[in-house]
Formats: C-alpha cells, sequence, structure tokens
C-alpha cells in the first residue's frame, strides 16, 4: 500500500481528555497501529538520562540516536496502559511514571528534540492503518491525515480522571495539586512557540466531559 494511501485517524487534545483511551480502543477494534507521541517523548527522554545525553551534547549524539532508537507500541488490554517497547524490553513502567512525565516535559518543548522525533513518528504510519495520539498530530505531524480528532474535557472533569487513574496506582494525590498542574500544563501547550496546542482547522472537536469512552468511540465512527 502506498504511504498516501494508508489512512491516519489524530487524537489530539489536552492531558487528561481521554485521548490515550480512545486510540487504544480504536486500535483494537479497527486493528490498526497505535502511536502514543507522549510515551515516545518519554523514551527517547529515558534513553538520553541512561546514556548521559543532554541537550548540550545532542547534536554530536545523533548518529547514535538515531541508530538505536527504535520503539514500538502495543495497544495491550483495555483498561491498561499502552505497552511500550524498547530495545527487545517493555519499558512501560518506567517511562509512565511522573518523574519521567516531568523529565519530558521541559524536553519535548526543545525545537531540537521535536525536529528529531517527527520522523520517527511518521515511520508509524504503516498498513492498515495507524491511530496517532498526541498534542500536535493532526496540526504537524499527520497534517495532510483525512481524519483528525480534537478531544477535550472540562480542567475539573480532567482532574478527577487523573486522580482516579494515580490511585489505581496507589498515589495520594491532592486535587487542587491536581488542577494547578493541569492548569500549568495547558498554559505550556498552548503558548509554546513550536508546535502549540490547538485544534487543526479540519479537525473535528469533542467534549468528553459528560461522555463515557464508548460513547467517544461510537462519535468518532460516525466521521470516519
Amino acid at each position: 500500500m502506498n504511504e498516501l494511501d494508508i489512512p491516519v485517524i489524530t487524537i489530539d487534545g489536552p492531558s487528561g481528555a481521554g485521548k490515550g483511551t480512545i486510540a487504544q480502543m480504536l486500535a483494537l477494534e479497527l486493528d490498526w497501529n497505535i502511536l502514543d507521541s507522549g510515551a515516545l517523548y518519554r523514551t527517547l527522554a529515558y534513553f538520553m538520562s541512561e546514556n548521559a545525553i543532554n541537550l548540550d551534547n545532542f547534536e554530536e549524539n545523533k548518529d547514535l540516536l538515531k541508530e538505536r532508537f527504535k520503539v514500538s507500541f502495543d495497544p495491550g488490554t483495555p483498561g491498561e496502559p499502552v505497552r511500550v517497547l524498547f530495545e527487545n524490553n517493555d519499558i512501560t513502567s518506567t517511562v509512565r511514571t511522573e518523574e519521567m512525565a516531568k523529565l519530558t516535559s521541559n524536553l519535548a518543548a526543545k525545537p531540537i528534540i521535536r525536529e528529531f522525533i517527527k520522523p520517527a513518528q511518521r515511520d508509524f504510519m504503516k498498513a492498515p492503518g495507524l491511530i496517532a495520539d498526541g498534542r500536535d498530530m493532526g496540526t504537524v505531524i499527520f497534517s495532510d491525515a483525512k481524519y483528525k480528532i480534537f478531544l477535550t474535557a472540562s480542567v475539573e472533569e480532567r482532574a478527577k480522571r487523573r486522580q482516579t487513574q494515580l490511585k489505581r496506582q496507589g498515589l495520594e494525590v491532592n486535587m487542587r495539586s491536581l488542577l494547578q498542574e493541569l492548569e500549568e500544563r495547558d498554559r505550556k501547550d498552548t503558548e509554546r512557540e513550536h508546535s502549540p496546542l490547538v485544534p487543526a482547522k479540519d479537525s473535528v472537536i469533542i467534549d468528553t466531559s459528560n461522555l463515557n469512552p464508548e460513547g467517544v468511540v461510537k462519535e468518532i465512527k460516525t466521521y470516519l
């Protein structure tokens, strides 16, 4: 199948809007490939930290990065995180920690990092199709995608979801702190100079505040 013929569904939106859950459900239902771009950035941050690579020596280590930065994703089981596979190891639990999220946050905003990782994201576009979950999938990485979805939800609802997720991991969290963190993350995402978080002009915007995941998937499928 020609690359131009491979269908792509982009799913963008702020943290906690349900992108990961919906992308996973669609990938499993359609039996398509999945790209979790947030986890891809986290894996890059993990690899850099393990190999003493930072922004200062990034350029001189590009060849090493290009040679070894090979990541794959397995949609896994509904309700469980999408599995992250790197160098034949399952590093899902390693990259999905709050510590790794914070490490990745600043790194992902750097143009040199975003440019490096762009071709790696495009490489996931393979037959029979791709579900791409992120923040700039429909605006930058797959701007030519036929189907573009932008999920949103109130910050209060997103904080509740995050609290539930963290409690399942055995972590105690303060709702006020979660709200502040999400609001700060939203500000950074929407105000950053490179690839800010905005809906693509031709995207379908879905507010998931009062919808369960099955309802969101059902609505998305009406546009396919």
